[in-house]
């Protein structure tokens, strides 16, 4: 077993926030306002929130890291041979909602935990990943979203890419609506083999390709004109992301579970949201194609080279 380096990834994702907030503060114009907090069973984060900036609506970078004498139920619910050990946990999370309806939401994760009990060697893993929630489908930007996650994965071997876009379309799917959240991207969980530097460098390599993936999409729809149509049926789709937070996404009820900071932790939910019920969009619209077309799991990169 490779040593691990606790020290080296924690200054990693310390950094990979800055640089994400500073990337982020240039394409809007705003800057995030920072909320630095403790947790009362160990540990503590650092909240970066921006709220009404220019194109972002809603948006938050955190960072944290937390431990403890036991792992929580979500934690230990498909692996209950950890349960016992005491943990270290650290991450960066974002969540970005735009205001323009043709910009997606994104969401980014990059995390390390560490299980121990005396006696026993460490048990470690990293995590991760992003995907894409677009309102209005447009297939240039699924496409370099897609071709941008496969460049992170490729040096580390061709099977990468494809094993983790699948895990992602699976992982994002609203069991209860028959429904993908979006239109997917990378997901990695578990990841320590062969080796702790392999699995660190991939982690990075997925931590540092985030923002070539966002960034010319935001560039390309942030001056689009939209009206009240566009943001009623984004408000519609928010709700989708709620529903998936709350009821199926792990990350959250860890958080939850493990005593975080609740404010951090529902930072990722957007500020305005509304559910019809049994709401459907009108045949022949563009709202019906982004059903059709856009939130069906599928293999972007095969599309286009056909």
């Amino acid at each position: 077993m490779s040593q691990i380096d606790i020290a080296a990834v924690k200054n990693y994702l310390l950094k990979l926030q800055d640089t994400i907030c500073s990337q982020l503060e240039a394409l809007d114009g705003h800057s995030f306002v920072e909320d630095n907090w403790e947790r009362a069973g160990g540990g503590g984060g650092r909240t970066r929130v921006m709220q009404e900036g220019g194109f972002i609506e809603k948006g938050g970078v955190n960072f944290s890291h937390v431990f403890g004498d036991q792992l929580p139920p979500s934690a230990t619910a498909a692996r209950p041979e950890l349960a016992g050990r005491n943990f270290q946990a650290m991450g960066v999370s974002l969540v970005i909602h735009p205001r323009n309806p043709y910009i997606p939401t994104s969401h980014a994760n990059v995390r390390f935990f560490v299980a121990e009990k005396p006696g026993s060697d460490p048990v470690w893993w990293f995590g991760g990943g992003y995907d894409l929630t677009p309102f209005y489908g447009f297939e240039e930007d699924v496409i370099e979203w897609h071709q941008t996650a496969k460049n992170a994965c490729e040096p580390f071997g061709p099977q990468v890419y494809p094993q983790y876009k699948k895990w992602c379309d699976e992982y994002f799917y609203l069991k209860h609506r028959d429904e993908a959240r979006g239109v997917g991207g990378l997901f990695f969980d578990d990841l320590n083999e062969p080796s702790f530097e392999q699995s660190f460098a991939f982690m990075r390599s997925v931590g540092d390709s985030y923002m070539q993936a966002y960034a010319p999409i935001v560039e390309r729809r942030k001056a689009m004109a939209y009206g009240e149509r566009e943001r009623d049926f984004q408000a519609y789709r928010r709700g989708r992301y709620v529903e998936f937070n709350l009821v199926w996404d792990r990350g959250t009820l860890f958080g939850l579970q493990s005593g975080g900071r609740t404010e951090s932790i529902l930072m990722s939910l957007p500020p305005q949201v509304r559910w019809g019920y049994d709401w459907k969009p009108e045949p022949g619209t563009v709202e019906e194609n982004f059903y059709t077309d856009f939130l069906k799991p599928k293999d972007w990169l095969v599309e286009v080279k056909e």
